[in-house]
């Protein structure tokens, strides 16, 4: 029996996600499988590799959006999987934040970012 799942998301911007989970020490894969428990596989646009025989992945779809693909029970085994998955999405805010101040036209200004109990507030 598969313990895959997946969850909707709002991430749309594949470079800046596997930039986020390479800054954050993840071993990032692209088109690829995300290992389960017993050697279950799910195909995945991106795999971000862990620690243990689960791994996390991501899903594109049709509007642009990533669903998060994993072998939730497999995945807990060995990481705390809210902590996991909000780190991940802070870094991805955060990158795409600055990624969308410089297609602004701000790279030469000096723009202060301070995450904060898990709020962005710019200075």
């Amino acid at each position: 029996m598969s313990h895959f799942r997946s969850f909707p998301t709002k991430l749309t911007d594949a470079e800046i996600l596997k930039t986020s989970l390479r800054e954050l020490g993840f071993h990032v894969i692209t088109d690829s499988t995300v290992r389960g428990v017993n050697g279950q596989l799910f195909r995945a646009d991106i795999v971000a590799v862990l620690e243990g025989e689960c791994d996390i992945g991501w899903l594109s779809n049709d509007d642009g959006s990533f669903d998060f693909i994993a072998d939730v029970p497999g995945v807990a085994i060995k990481h705390n999987q809210a902590q996991l998955i909000n780190s991940i999405n802070q870094k991805y805010a955060i990158n795409k934040t600055l990624s969308q101040l410089k297609q602004s036209g701000l790279q030469n200004a000096n723009v202060k970012l301070v995450v904060q109990n898990n709020n962005m507030y710019f200075v």
